[in-house]
């Protein structure tokens, strides 16, 4: 009875249902949860668990260099098991309070390692058709997939931030990160300096797509010491949430979902397409939409 109760739940180890998708809560968060316990069982870090993720989702991308639809299926799933890794660590950070910086820059490039695999892999693929246009379209896809990504995953965590607060937001401001930096030694603090140099600047280009958010933070830092009124938190929620659903296409499931028709039909190169028509589209409106709530905000406060 006494290790039931110990056992945290589900609900538990989910950021918010704020900003959890249909897939991920009745898929991925499921799945993550069991894999957290089992990892959690086995003394696993979460860290260990991203890492794995990692080879993976290399792996999968792997398989989708192949013209053989049974590989590339194979290559679906491992992407899909990669997916679930990615869950479960997360959850197991939340389940046992193992959250560190560290931990939150692997995570996030984790994504980018096997979205790397998985546009080189087409590339090479496409070659012998397409010549040099492929890699030219994959290298213009991948800049604004890189965009896609980082601004969902900001204004997620902004959300979160008026939400649950500082501790239930993993949102960062990069003057205090360059101080923690300026803190640090490359002869002692070597691998977190420098995974800390490229997480400074993954943020400081959040910050230059916000501009009034930042302008509207600085309000509520100056005024308010940088805590938001409860009656600022609750409005301000109510703006956000419609953008959250956004914020969950371009991050991983719509995306993989484009990928995973374009290889049923054989015809990879769509789904870059789709990247730079559908999912740009949607960026630019989320980026519009926030900008304009934040404008809107600055001059309440």
């Amino acid at each position: 009875m006494s290790e039931t109760k110990s056992t945290p739940s589900l609900e538990s180890t989910l950021k918010s249902l704020d900003t959890e998708e249909f897939i991920d809560i009745h898929f991925y968060r499921p799945i993550g949860y069991q894999w957290a316990l089992f990892f959690n069982k086995l003394g696993v870090s979460p860290n260990s668990i991203t890492i794995a993720s990692i080879f993976i989702g290399i792996a999968a991308g792997i398989c989708f260099y192949f013209q053989s639809l049974a590989i590339n299926v194979i290559g679906m799933l491992l992407l899909i098991w990669a997916n679930s890794y990615d869950s479960a660590d997360g959850q197991l950070a939340r389940m046992t309070g193992q959250k560190s910086a560290l931990g939150r820059i692997l995570d996030g490039a984790a994504g980018d390692f096997w979205f790397i695999a998985i546009y080189a892999a087409i590339c090479l693929r496409l070659t012998p058709e397409w010549g040099i246009w492929i890699w030219l379209l994959a290298a213009t896809t991948g800049f604004f997939h890189s965009k896609q990504a980082a601004m969902a995953d900001y204004y997620r965590n902004i959300h979160l931030l008026f939400l649950k607060g500082k501790s239930g937001s993993e949102l960062s401001h990069s003057p205090q990160l360059k101080e923690n930096y300026k803190k640090m030694s490359w002869k002692h603090d070597f691998i977190y300096k420098l995974f800390e140099t490229f997480y400074i600047n993954y943020t400081v280009g959040q910050e230059a797509w916000t501009p009034k958010f930042q302008h509207m933070m600085n309000i509520i830092r100056e005024k308010y010491n940088g805590q938001a009124p409860e009656w600022f938190r609750k409005a301000f929620r109510t703006q956000s949430l419609p953008l959250m659903k956004y914020t969950n296409m371009l991050s991983f499931n719509t995306r993989v979902i484009a990928l995973f028709v374009s290889l049923f039909i054989d015809m990879p190169w769509l789904y870059f397409v789709f990247e730079l028509t559908v999912l740009n589209s949607m960026l630019l409106y989320m980026i519009k939409k926030h900008e304009h709530i934040c404008e809107d905000f600055s001059k309440q406060l």
